[in-house]
């Protein structure tokens, strides 16, 4: 390899680097570049761990072995942005001259990636030293990459866990109100039964600002999506759907709830739904079975006016109905089979669940406790 050679490409391969590690880390917003070496990472080992879950029966284990998938691809992310910024420093010695004086007696191009990976780590063992201006330079700009480069992987971290932290602790909150996994029909009668004319409104404003919350976090930082829940009944998307759906219930026609809050709450989770989908890729999915039937809409409304709570009756509404369902189901259900996150149904399951009722041991109280 010419001199002139090893140079172009050390530059080249240091600059793709650093600029990559530059977009995922510190820019805080979603990055048009066609190819990035952390994108073909992630969705190359996706595609291969998605593949075990699937032959993996849905539940805890699998849940679990999903959960390993974002931290490992982290770990061997930082081990492959390392990797190459030594070798493109090693090929930027070579292209110096290699002016460097060794103990071992023998100068190669495997000395010249060893004396950048012992510099890029702040190792500083001395049994290779720069002996020109050049490798000089290349040396001290090395250690300063290395030191930063550290430095910006070890901010990220706690970054990624705060916003984590938070997402769960929103998706707890909401499982007294929806059952889990969630079920807007639930909320619905919670809002009955708790006699208070504001209560719905309150719990949408709230997650009015929890989904402008997911949805910066989430173009900031995609690898968010893939981390699991706490429960394997609840997931940030799940939950996301469940207030969907409260909402366009809620906008189609429920008697005596005002649906103001429920609109400016489905316009900006409609929004996050969106554009997390394009941040994967994932154009709309309009083939799924239909989440809501013509027979689990007649149970719907007659188990929701069991509960105290009627819907509006009519073609206007049950064509407004499909018609907000239309703006965010496709998206939903894209992200869903892309990362293997279930969708709530309209309904709760026969045997409504809440997970404060739950524990290692026994479950206690009624399934419908109050």
């Amino acid at each position: 390899m010419t001199a002139a050679l090893a140079g172009v490409l050390g530059a080249l391969l240091a600059v793709i680097l650093l600029w990559d590690v530059f977009e995922t880390v510190l820019l805080p917003r979603r990055s048009a570049a066609p190819i990035r070496p952390s994108r073909l990472v992630f969705r190359a080992l996706w595609w291969g761990w998605r593949a075990v879950a699937h032959v993996m029966r849905p539940g805890g284990r699998r849940e679990t072995f999903l959960s390993f998938y974002p931290i490992l691809t982290l770990l061997l992310l930082l081990g492959i942005w390392a990797a190459g910024l030594i070798l493109s420093f090693g090929l930027l010695f070579v292209a110096a001259g290699m002016g460097l004086e060794t103990q071992h007696g023998h100068l190669g191009f495997g000395t010249a990636v060893y004396m950048s990976g012992s510099t890029f780590l702040t190792l500083g063992l001395g049994d290779v030293v720069p002996l020109d201006a050049v490798e000089r330079t290349i040396t001290v700009f090395e250690a300063g990459t290395g030191l930063g480069f550290l430095a910006l992987f070890l901010s990220y971290m706690p970054v990624l866990y705060q916003s984590f932290s938070r997402r769960e602790a929103r998706i707890t909150l909401l499982d007294s109100w929806s059952g889990s996994p969630p079920s807007s029909a639930v909320v619905l009668r919670r809002n009955a039964e708790s006699g208070d004319p504001v209560a719905l409104a309150r719990l949408l404003r709230e997650w009015e600002s929890a989904s402008a919350d997911l949805l910066e976090s989430l173009i900031s930082y995609p690898v968010l999506a893939y981390f699991r829940s706490q429960h394997d009944n609840q997931s940030w998307l799940a939950s996301l759907t469940a207030v969907l759906d409260t909402c366009a219930l809620v906008m189609a026609g429920v008697e005596g709830i005002p649906p103001f809050q429920a609109r400016l709450t489905f316009a900006i989770a409609r929004h996050a739904v969106v554009d997390v989908a394009q941040v994967f890729r994932q154009p709309p999915c309009t083939s799924a079975r239909d989440r809501l039937a013509a027979d689990d809409f007649a149970r719907l409304r007659q188990w929701l006016a069991q509960s105290g709570v009627k819907l509006i009756e009519g073609p206007e509404a049950d064509d407004r109905l499909r018609a907000l369902r239309a703006m965010y189901e496709p998206y939903v259900i894209a992200l869903s089979q892309y990362l293997l996150m279930p969708l709530p149904t309209f309904l709760p399951p026969e045997r409504l669940r809440f997970n404060w009722q739950t524990t290692a041991w026994a479950r206690t109280g009624r399934d419908a406790a109050h």
